[in-house]
Formats: structure tokens, sequence, C-alpha cells
């Protein structure tokens, strides 16, 4: 069978199965229901005008011109890492270009031959790719149980990582960090978090769940998404020394990328500085939340809202149904979650007025009644 046959049955098979993917334009004229910019900071004129100033103030080239071991590293580069080393209250930082990029770059290279992953089952796809990168053994554990963690500490050999999000990007529901980081210390395992749904969002300005929960000795390493609720665009790695210095000279999505241009440097500072301004965004987010949680009976304490329809097309007809209410809300299809589990996932953000709140979640009452 030649190869263009074998594509041509692959994507048959998802189309038949009502999953098949394709891109589509932003509809500007719904209500934003759909984005990850929870504080508004992506569409935020204010923020623009601040970074494009702070650009033009510095003698920037365009590009980089190359990985940060040859020519893409600059003094704007470091004093960002010191300032987010700083922020996220770790030993040292290091950038990446998105947070793919930065799990990718730890799970395939920090996890030795004879080592032991451990991670939700829930955990995001670029964790699970970072780690079929790796030489390392992989146990999934139930989402979010700490028995079943338990019992896979039990089982791990040699040094032992676990993963989990402080927030999951599909459900919105929290990880038991305090308990987590004590059970890791028990085991002498190594917890990651990955911080991509509460960056920007818990701890004083931004600084995510594990700055505020207090947990910063007792997780080995953080990865901080900007793309996100900061509004802007790459992550991070917070962690020792140690772990900085393994990175640059193991991890091949470091060492072989390009380093971030001069204007998504400054973009990270400046969003940063801009948010901690901002002391009221991360309240009316909460409150703005807090309105939703009444009007549908919901008790999920993050940005992230989830309606579980079941099968492909039901949940495609439901959402379609809401976005010509003129409501963008995205419906997310097996093979994303598991069979079955097809949902709609609804994001409430500071910019929703407490009106399109209400009117949203009454609209969901009507239609799944």
């Amino acid at each position: 069978m030649s190869k263009e046959n074998s594509i041509k049955i692959l994507l048959d098979k998802r189309r038949k199965a009502g999953n098949l993917r394709s891109l589509s334009l932003t509809e500007q004229q719904l209500i934003d229901f759909s984005s990850n910019d929870y504080l508004g900071l992506a569409r935020s004129e204010d923020l623009k005008r601040r970074i494009t100033q702070a650009y033009l103030n510095q003698s920037s080239k365009n590009g980089s011109t190359g990985s940060r071991l040859l020519t893409g590293n600059s003094h704007l580069v470091i004093e960002t890492e010191s300032f987010l080393t700083n922020h996220f209250g770790f030993d040292n930082s290091l950038l990446f270009s998105s947070g793919y990029m930065a799990n990718m770059a730890f799970f395939s290279a920090v996890p030795q031959k004879g080592d032991t992953i451990i991670y939700d089952e829930l955990a995001h796809a670029c964790i699970k790719d970072g780690m079929r990168l790796s030489f390392a053994k992989r146990m999934p554990f139930k989402h979010n149980s700490i028995e079943d963690l338990k019992l896979k500490l039990a089982q791990a050999e040699g040094s032992v990582y676990v993963a989990c999000e402080s927030v999951y990007s599909m459900d919105g529901d929290m990880a038991p960090l305090k308990e987590f980081a004590k059970i890791c210390q028990e085991y002498q395992a190594n917890l990651i978090v990955d911080e991509a749904h509460s960056t920007g969002i818990w701890g004083i300005n931004g600084q995510g769940l594990v700055h505020e929960l207090n947990l910063q000795e007792e997780v080995f390493a953080v990865v901080h998404t900007f793309g996100k609720a900061m509004g802007i665009h790459g992550a991070s790695i917070s962690g020792n020394n140690e772990l900085k210095d393994f990175l640059i000279n193991y991890s091949r999505p470091f060492i072989y990328t390009t380093a971030p241009s001069d204007f998504e440097i400054i973009s990270i500072q400046t969003a940063f500085d801009y948010l901690a301004q901002q002391p009221n965004r991360q309240a009316n987010l909460f409150h703005k939340i807090n309105i939703f949680d009444k009007t549908l009976e919901n008790e999920s304490p993050s940005a992230i809202k989830t309606i579980q329809i079941g099968g492909n097309t039901k949940t495609k007809r439901i959402a379609l149904q809401l976005q010509e209410a003129g409501f963008d809300v995205r419906p997310i299809l097996s093979p994303t979650v598991k069979e079955g589990s097809e949902r709609l996932r609804i994001c409430i953000h500071t910019y929703n007025t407490e009106e399109e709140i209400i009117s949203l979640a009454h609209q969901i009452k009507k239609m799944l009644s």
C-alpha cells in the first residue's frame, strides 16, 4: 500500500468517527468562552503598548540568530531568567519557547535508563511525548489518586520522578499538591509540577500554586507557561542549579533549538510587571468563576469548566447550538479525551460580563434539560 493510500485511510477513519480535526478562524463576533486568555492580558491594548515600547527602547535584533549555546544568548535572556528565578522562588530558571518544549526538554533528558517516571494518567500530551523519548520506565497512576500513587511508588526503581499538573486543562480540577509533595518526600521521589493553567492566576503576582502553597523546597521542578493567563508566549523550567546545568548540557530540545527572540523575552518580564500593577485582575477572575459556579451549581475552583456530554456527534451539536446563541464554546472530542467522556470546555475570563456568564449557564441548563 502506498503511503498516500495509508494516509487517506487514516483520515477517512477520523472522518467517519466524527473527530477529524481542521483549522478554523477565531469567531471574533462570538463571546469568548474558549480561549486560555483567563486574565485578558492577550487582548490588553495597554500591555501591548508597554511591550512594544520596551522593545523599541532596546537595541534588539529581529531574531536571536541561533541556539543559546551558539549566538542566541544575551544579557536580556540572563536578566529575565534571573527575574523568573526570584519570582517563582527557586535556585534557577531556564527559558523555553513553549510549555510543550519545556516538558519535552525535561522528560526526554532528566530521567535516565533504570529510573522511573510515575505520571498522572490525565497528564498533558507534551509530558507523555517527552517520556516516550526517555529510556526510563513509565507508569501512570489514577488521576489525583494518592493511594494509587503510593502503590506505584512502591514499585518504582532507580531515581523516581512524579509528574502532575497543578490545574488540569481538560477537567479544570486541581492536583492535591501538598499531599503529593509529602508522599514524594517520604519515598524520596522528585515531584515535577506543570503550572500551565495556574501561572498568572494563583500566587502573588501570578507566581503559581506551588509558590502559593509554599512548596518550593518539596518540588524538584516547576514548568511555567506564559501563553495562557499571561497572554504572551514562552515558558520556563525552575529548579536547582544542577538541573539547569544538566538541561543545558543534555537536553536536546534546548541544545538544538533556536533561542527566543528579544521581543518574546521582553514580553515575559513586561507582562509580569504589568500584572503586578493590576492587583484586582486575579480577584476579578475568581469573582467571575464564582458567578458561573453558583448559577450552574459547579464546584470547580479553576477558570476551566467542563460539561460532559458523551459522544462526538452530540457534543459537537450542542457546542454548535451555543455558538449559534452567540457563545464561543468548543467541543472536546475523542481521541483528545477518552471515548465516552466528550465534553464542552468552557473558560471563564475577566472580560466576560456577569450577564454573559449567567446567560451562558442558563443556556447550558436549558439544552441539557
